[in-house]
């Protein structure tokens, strides 16, 4: 979808430029995950950029690796939820672009704060039981790092998931292979995180997670899954730092900053093409 991957690319030139301004944040999954939110929010999940705290008749979305802040502000400004110009204050002070997403800051489309890494599933999972209690047919997406699942909490929700079937819920790894301190082979082989997902109980579906066409098709199939007494996973392979060559598959860009000529090469690669802020 042509018009699809105009915005991923001017999420990705909005990332690079946010991250440079404030000399602070997280380039590195932002960018690899652009076209994953760029399917999520402008074609798949049915929201309001009016933005209702409770979510009642809407899907709903939890980023559990909030340092990938810069992606999720670009996004949310792009559909329309606060001013795209808003996107200049990213980790200035008294912004509500804080550099992990807060609720304190009363940020349009944030329900959570999120950055210590390990608890997003478990939110997700309580909003998609509230769901069910409410009668409330729509669903909950989630995003997750691979690395953030050296943490024990998240096993704990995937299991309670599975056992509880709570199957109004599509959570996402971001499976690409890099974190703060390397490898995630190196800082702890998780192995193959699909089977394991499998082993507690859910449906797995992989992914070329930067490939939009295949997102939406992934995120459709997932959708025709639930109902059917299990959660669902999608093993989304993405390339950390991606669209921005000198950047791509290193994890050292997992949080530091382009200087200025680094950011004239990175802009150089991602053309403006819905206007910047």
């Amino acid at each position: 979808m042509p018009e699809l991957k105009k915005t991923a690319t001017q999420i990705r030139r909005d990332i690079v430029r946010m991250v440079h301004a404030c000399q602070s944040g997280h380039p590195g999954g932002s960018l690899g995950c652009a076209d994953f939110f760029t399917a999520l929010y402008f074609e798949v999940m049915r929201h309001d950029p009016a933005f209702n705290m409770d979510g009642k008749g809407e899907d709903l979305f939890f980023l559990s690796n909030g340092h990938i802040s810069p992606v999720f502000y670009a996004t949310l400004a792009r559909a329309g939820y606060f001013p795209v110009k808003e996107l200049a204050t990213f980790r200035q002070l008294n912004s509500r672009l804080q550099g992990h997403p807060a609720t304190h800051e009363h940020l349009p489309g944030i329900r959570v704060a999120s950055g210590s890494l390990g608890q997003g599933l478990s939110v997700a999972v309580g909003a998609a039981l509230a769901k069910k209690l409410n009668n409330d047919d729509t669903l909950v997406f989630s995003l997750q790092g691979d690395g953030e699942l050296d943490e024990g909490q998240n096993w704990e929700a995937i299991m309670f998931a599975a056992h509880n079937k709570v199957d109004n819920l599509i959570a996402t790894i971001d499976w690409n292979g890099q974190q703060i301190d390397g490898p995630t082979r190196k800082v702890m082989d998780l192995g193959d995180i699909g089977h394991k997902f499998e082993a507690f109980g859910w449906t797995t579906l992989p992914v070329d997670g930067n490939d939009i066409d295949a997102l939406i098709a992934v995120l459709n199939q997932a959708k025709t899954l639930c109902g059917k007494e299990k959660p669902v996973a999608i093993m989304m392979r993405t390339i950390m730092g991606k669209g921005v060559d000198f950047m791509e598959g290193h994890h050292e860009w997992h949080g530091i900053a382009p200087n200025d000529e680094q950011l004239k090469k990175a802009l150089e690669q991602l053309p403006e093409t819905l206007g910047d802020y």
